[in-house]
């Protein structure tokens, strides 16, 4: 998760607020300020509260809810129908210590004809912690044991873990390991997962067409929790944080490099902020950025998502350190952000975002669940 918390999370209360442009925060790629034409308004709805820090979660066919509690390993499903929380799997010798523990969880595209449950999480391992990859046998409804796809080794540091994986148009499953505060991490192809976003089989194999023969689908990442395919183009779009300065949103490119790595500068005022100047080029840079870091995180596209001609199209995404959720409205093509907006400010800050199968939009926060409807 990011760091750039500022004040104890504590249960999300729902305010509504009517949409507001930005000011300055939010540049796009041509240093221009850009005018958002919208408006709208939304309002959260709690689906579940007091709940132990449910960072990751997601949505199976039936619109049950899967979701982790990230300091104990617990997989948890909630039935949105009767109101009932349930124990799937316990996962052991997790380590939640700062921004680690169980992170990310994706079910099978094909569940529940193919009975696996996904889940990313910081472990003890053999040879010490490590961010683990899992996948976990569901029998009658239950997990009934776990093999682990892939290891990455963590250092002291306990930030920077990534975390969110997610099963893409292509069937491959996507998930973003952080540089672990190393930025030399990001720009090493020799094996190190640390700093990538990657790419697997659901058996945990390497896809044929990754570019380096690795899992590694693209790198030079700093540390992220949130992206999305947009559902019109299958593009990748990724929230990533930045150290002091520039928060990003990125559309990821096979093969490539984002250019986070040891020459990284914030500058001054007075100075360019320079985060994007590691590795060989082309250095890809953000399609929109926030000088002043709002501790970005989960991301979705509003595709049929309930609220309203306004957000159609646009790429929702949260902010861990205040609990604004913005909108990001892209041009005609989809290929850049053309303007963003506050849209609801929580008071506390928001982690993860989910499509449910009706469309809607979800949120998790450090005690709870919620939904995006209409004000």
């Amino acid at each position: 998760m990011p760091m750039r918390t500022r004040s104890t999370l504590t249960h999300m209360l729902a305010v509504v607020l009517a949409l507001g442009l930005t000011t300055g925060a939010a540049r796009a790629t041509d240093g221009t300020h850009r005018q958002a034409l919208k408006a709208g308004a939304v309002k959260v709805v709690p689906v579940k509260t007091g709940l132990n820090v449910p960072s990751g979660f997601t949505f199976s066919p039936d619109s049950r809810i899967w979701y982790l509690e990230r300091l104990t390993g617990q997989v948890r499903v909630l039935n949105l129908k009767t109101g009932t929380d349930r124990l799937f799997f316990d996962i052991t010798k997790v380590n939640g210590s700062g921004e680690r523990g169980a992170l990310g969880i994706a079910l099978h595209p094909k569940w529940p004809a193919k009975p696996w449950v996904y889940v990313y999480a910081t472990r003890q391992g053999h040879s010490g912690l490590e961010n683990q990859l899992l996948r976990i046998h569901a029998v009658d409804g239950k997990g009934a044991g776990y093999r682990v796809l892939f290891r990455s080794p963590v250092s002291s540091a306990t930030n920077h873990n990534g975390g969110r994986i997610l099963f893409g148009p292509d069937g491959k499953l996507y998930a973003i390991d952080g540089e672990n505060a190393n930025p030399a991490n990001s720009q090493d192809l020799t094996g190190n997962l640390m700093g990538k976003i990657l790419r697997i089989n659901a058996d945990g194999s390497i896809p044929k067409t990754n570019p380096f023969g690795t899992r590694v689908w693209a790198y030079g990442i700093r540390n992220s929790f949130g992206f999305t395919f947009d559902p019109r183009t299958d593009k990748l779009w990724e929230t990533e944080n930045g150290p002091e300065c520039n928060d990003e949103i990125n559309v990821i490119r096979k093969g490539g490099n984002f250019a986070w790595g040891p020459s990284e500068s914030c500058g001054s005022r007075s100075a360019p902020h320079d985060t994007n100047r590691d590795g060989p080029s082309p250095r890809l840079l953000p399609k929109t950025w926030f000088v002043d870091t709002i501790g970005i995180t989960g991301a979705a596209f509003c595709h049929r998502c309930g609220l309203g001609a306004s957000f159609a199209g646009d790429l929702l995404f949260g902010d861990v350190n205040d609990g604004i959720l913005r909108a990001a409205q892209l041009n005609d093509a989809r290929t850049d952000v053309a303007s963003t907006r506050q849209v609801v400010a929580q008071g506390t800050g928001l982690h993860s975002m989910e499509v449910a199968p009706s469309g809607r939009i979800y949120f998790s926060g450090s005690s709870g669940i919620y939904r995006l409807v209409p004000a």
